[in-house]
């Protein structure tokens, strides 16, 4: 049951929409593919000053817990400004330049009371191929449907605008929050998790995490560890005329590649986790680049591959690594005419995580979406990942995902629902008043 209190909060929730669409949209404008993450965090750094939060920055600075890699840039960008791919040369070597940072913004830090934590990413996968998307992906623009469109206008940057909405809508009913709370704007999520992962080795935890991932309105239960890999080796060139001479780099490496579907099989194979059961092929191989050759009259005399693959919780990062590289080794060996063969892990080694649902901020989330919707809230696995592994398994800290709904993440036309976002504001609010209430108690 909602009270006259909680009523005034989701009232002035409604009262802050347009502000909340309007920040969205803000962040959309705010180009923040890999590497070039400032302006969103700008945008941000901005708001919360505005809102008197404490702020500071965590930058990525440290090698062990960078990766900036130049082909991920979006070539197509350019503002009236500046070219956004013209100083993206850094390479995957793990170089970094300190104006890469993550933000924090905090009120009552040391205060008594459990310390309830937002987290959201600011990174954003580009947008090409630009000619296929209805209007620019870097202008939001909204449909008469009820969406609102752009490159990570659902993921994530309307979560965000959410959640930080909602800490104003709380203040502007008129309640003084007197416990921890921190809100914290992210990088690297989309590559790495780096960036949760450089907040929480910072010292900036706490109690919960709630984070506003473009998944529904469901509480996640947990999600998939993923891997990323890079294959690479050295082929025999020839000519065309006579390609038995040669040795096909690329040929090989594709080779390779499919060499771990078996892999792949074996670990959707049963038993199942439990989280994972209904769910057909939960845990999936990718290949996501393959780059090789210089002419096409030569036998390509190199080649590289980067893929992906998922793993359930309770496997360890080391143990999938090993699995990878010995398929590829075993493989390798049928192979005539190749060499240097070179199998890497770069990107995400990140761990699966199982929430803990009998938490008391995941029953209390639960409680508020069903006050607000009539209906229990569904528990839902996640197949990919997300920075809830930064603060569950590096900072023992439980949480969950619960957002807007996105359709075409990393994909064209990305939108996100409208009414959804307005729902997660108020959900928000909601389990922050309720959150605060608890605290003094």
């Amino acid at each position: 049951m909602l009270t006259e209190k909680e009523r005034e909060i989701l009232s002035c929730c409604d009262a802050l929409f347009d502000d909340t669409l309007d920040l969205t949209e803000r962040l959309v404008r705010a180009y923040s593919v890999l590497g070039q993450e400032q302006s969103a965090q700008a945008v941000m750094d901005d708001w919360y000053h505005q809102e008197n939060f404490h702020v500071t920055h965590v930058p990525l600075n440290d090698t062990a817990l960078s990766y900036v890699d130049s082909n991920y840039v979006d070539s197509n960008y350019v503002d009236s400004n500046k070219d956004k791919t013209a100083d993206h040369s850094i390479s995957n070597s793990g170089a970094v330049s300190d104006d890469r940072y993550n933000v924090i913004a905090t009120l009552n830090e040391g205060a008594p009371g459990p310390h309830l934590v937002f987290n959201g990413h600011l990174d954003v996968v580009p947008a090409e191929p630009h000619s296929r998307w209805s209007q620019p992906p870097w202008m939001p623009w909204r449909d008469v449907d009820g969406w609102l469109y752009g490159r990570g206008a659902g993921d994530m940057k309307a979560g965000i605008a959410a959640m930080c909405m909602a800490v104003k809508a709380v203040r502007q009913a008129g309640i003084d929050i007197r416990h921890p709370l921190t809100l914290q704007t992210v990088i690297e999520e989309e590559c790495t998790g780096h960036g949760a992962l450089a907040c929480v080795k910072a010292g900036h935890t706490g109690d919960f995490v709630l984070i506003p991932e473009p998944f529904g309105a469901h509480i996640i239960s947990g999600q998939a560890g993923v891997l990323w890999f890079r294959i690479s080796l050295n082929g025999v060139p020839a000519h065309v005329l006579d390609t038995s001479a040669g040795s096909n780099a690329i040929d090989a490496v594709t080779a390779l590649f499919y060499a771990l579907k078996p892999l792949e099989a074996e670990i959707n194979a049963a038993p199942r986790h439990p989280l994972f059961g209904h769910i057909e092929k939960p845990f999936n191989l990718n290949l996501g680049r393959i780059q090789g050759g210089d002419w096409a009259s030569s036998v390509p005399a190199y080649a590289s591959l980067e893929g992906r693959i998922g793993f359930p919780p309770g496997i360890a990062v080391e143990e999938i690594q090993a699995r990878v590289k010995a398929c590829v080794e075993d493989e390798a060996k049928t192979l005539a005419g190749i060499s240097d063969l070179n199998v890497e892990f770069h990107g995400f080694c990140s761990e699966g995580v199982e929430v803990d649902l009998d938490d008391a901020g995941v029953r209390l989330l639960g409680q508020c979406h069903q006050d607000l919707t009539g209906n229990a809230a569904i528990h839902k696995p996640l197949t990919c990942t997300t920075d809830l592994r930064a603060y569950k398994i590096h900072g023992g800290i439980n949480g969950t995902c619960y957002g807007p709904v996105a359709e075409n993440i990393h994909g064209v036309d990305e939108r996100v629902d409208i009414e959804s976002i307005r729902h997660v504001l108020k959900t928000y609010a909601l389990f922050l008043s309720r959150w605060g209430e608890n605290a003094k108690s």
